[in-house]
């Protein structure tokens, strides 16, 4: 594998460059990519007919632990239990200390270290390490409000995640590259992709990639919104999505990932681009309005965030039935059981005895 350092040379470290995986959109559109490039702006007023404030469903057993919401356009991360109560959110009032920043909350995610939660704001341009005991940021990468590609800065992260080591792994979308940070010193310890090169030539130059999930065989799964070509381990088409977003690997060696569009789509696929299940509803009450991150809990549901309708659902595959879900279909808000354009969600693992 060769990896591109910033200042153009060639190398290779131990953890990114042990594999890549790549997930390619079908094709390109233009709406879709001027996402990428430009920054998202809020969706407009929904004018499905299916909008409710009836109670939404929350079946027992459907969530098997608490669920972690980057709730973005309320500018805070929630922790909400099975039975809908919030137990932890950042920031309270207070938590953010003079000359702090806390906006538009993209992903966020329990690190490994059992104590912190990792946060990209996509477009304030920085990452964020939140102390889950003391509600304080510990640790920022890149600077509030001003995107860049030289050291220290960043243009729209996406997806950051701690690995084992305590380094930080984050796609930086408009970057066209994944860097992988040293905590302490915040060096760039590896590069996949050319700053400023938004071309799909892996491993040397990425489409705009938006998702670098690690994998447990040390390997990483990224996903590219734009391009597709050439072959490294492996690389696939997701069939019939436009705008794949956020792919996951599952322990079955499968892929799940969704459709950033409206209507949306979750797609569960073999490596080879083989579609397992695929949720697609186009109207009513299950249709999906601009999902962007499909997770695998542990008793076999699906978890999405769907941005646009302000909610989180879970989903059974078997049916293809809701059986549990936070927020109220296209209602914003932000008083109890209310979303406003939810971004991110991660599942609390069991080893993880940390409270708030």
């Amino acid at each position: 594998m060769r990896v591109t350092h910033p200042d153009g040379g060639l190398w290779v470290t131990p953890m990114l460059a042990t594999a890549l995986l790549l997930l390619a959109a079908c094709s390109s559109s233009p709406t879709s990519t001027a996402k990428a490039i430009q920054g998202e702006a809020l969706p407009p007023p929904s004018q499905s007919p299916a909008a409710t404030s009836a109670p939404p469903t929350a079946a027992p057993g459907a969530l098997p632990g608490n669920l972690l919401i980057a709730d973005r356009a309320n500018n805070r991360v929630i922790e909400v239990t099975p039975d809908r109560q919030i137990v932890w959110q950042f920031p309270r009032p207070g938590d953010l200390q003079p000359g702090q920043h806390f906006r538009w909350p993209d992903d966020a995610f329990y690190a490994p270290d059992g104590r912190s939660i990792v946060i990209n704001e996509e477009e304030a341009h920085t990452v964020v390490l939140v102390d889950y005991a003391t509600h304080r940021i510990v640790w920022q990468y890149g600077f509030p409000e001003h995107r860049g590609s030289s050291r220290g800065y960043l243009n729209g992260p996406d997806d950051a995640y701690m690995w084992p080591d305590g380094s930080i792994g984050v796609a930086d979308i408009r970057n066209c590259r994944v860097l992988l940070i040293e905590h302490d010193s915040k060096a760039i310890r590896a590069q996949l992709g050319r700053t400023g090169y938004c071309l799909h030539h892996p491993p040397k130059t990425y489409g705009l990639p938006n998702g670098d999930t690690p994998m447990a065989n040390g390997h990483l799964l990224i996903t590219e919104i734009a391009g597709w070509d050439g072959t490294l381990y492996w690389t696939a088409h997701a069939p019939g999505i436009h705008y794949p977003s956020d792919a996951q690997p599952l322990a079955n060696g499968n892929i799940l990932l969704v459709d950033y569009a409206r209507p949306g789509q979750i797609l569960m696929m073999t490596p080879r681009g083989q579609t397992i299940w695929r949720y697609a509803p186009r109207f009513g009450s299950a249709m999906l309005d601009h999902p962007s991150l499909a997770i695998q809990l542990s008793n076999g549901l699906i978890a999405v965030n769907d941005d646009f309708r302000d909610r989180v659902l879970v989903i059974d595959p078997r049916t293809n039935q809701i059986v549990w879900q936070y927020g109220a279909n296209d209602r914003r808000g932000r008083s109890a059981r209310l979303l406003f354009v939810p971004d991110g969600i991660d599942i609390k693992p069991p080893t993880w005895t940390t409270t708030g």
